[in-house]
């Protein structure tokens, strides 16, 4: 089974917004991206725009090759911007103001009624909808709920682990998350923190369809470019599956 690479590129807006200049582009960077195997590009229209611009959203609908995954919060201004740009795909997020980055999973049983109306307006729309939840049997079974035929399992707990006692016990609830979601029928994506060192063990989980990854390869970038760090993280996906 073939295993896909979504690229981030948030942080190439990081570096724009940090001057308030036109430069780098998203444009050129999404297209080096997708020429050096990226299977999709993935951007955070966060409500702060700290980042990704909502002119960003609507250039880059319009240049990309392959496909836009959105990430937003389930609110109605982003809900009004995702149905009037119509990305392919949408990954609804959870959003702090003061967070650095995305904390942790969705909780998707809290917000039941809510995820659900979303879900169902952007159906409406043809925009495959994806719920960003912890490896959770219960978010999972909400997320059957709420009809989104994607979910992605967050990393970001492994990602962080402080032993390899830890590492082995994160590992093991993504893999009993992923199984369980497969065989309910979702489309399992994944993604948080994974780099060149610890993506390969989440890579081998046959039923993982997408990894989007963005912080480690933009990082990585200003030693290699950005056409190489993101054409190793596609190889290495690509060996982690034997293709």
């Amino acid at each position: 089974m073939s295993i896909y690479l979504g690229v981030n590129i948030d942080h190439i807006a990081t570096l724009r917004q940090a001057r308030g200049t036109k430069y780098p582009s998203l444009i050129e960077a999404a297209r080096i991206c997708e020429n050096s195997g990226a299977d999709s590009i993935t951007l955070h229209l966060r409500e702060d725009r700290r980042h990704i611009q909502d002119h960003d959203v609507e250039e880059l609908k319009h240049s990309l090759i392959t496909k836009m995954n959105l990430e937003m919060a389930a609110t109605d201004e982003m809900l009004k911007i995702a149905t009037n740009i119509s990305p392919e795909d949408c990954c609804l997020v959870p959003e702090k103001r003061q967070e650095l980055t995305t904390e942790g999973g969705l909780d998707v049983v809290s917000q039941l009624h809510r995820m659900k109306e979303v879900c169902a307006e952007l159906s409406s729309n043809n925009i495959k909808t994806s719920l960003f939840i912890d490896a959770d049997k219960v978010q999972i079974d909400a997320a059957i709920e709420c009809g989104a035929p994607i979910i992605e399992i967050h990393t970001g707990h492994y990602a962080n682990a402080k032993s390899s006692e830890e590492l082995n016990s994160e590992l093991l609830k993504i893999v009993e998350a992923c199984e369980y979601a497969h065989s309910l029928g979702l489309q399992v994506n994944a993604g948080h923190g994974l780099t060149m060192h610890n993506t390969r063990a989440i890579a081998e989980i046959d039923s993982v369809v997408e990894l989007n990854i963005g912080h480690s390869i933009i990082a990585r970038s200003l030693f290699v470019g950005l056409a190489s760090a993101t054409s190793e993280m596609k190889q290495l996906l690509k060996e982690a599956r034997n293709q």
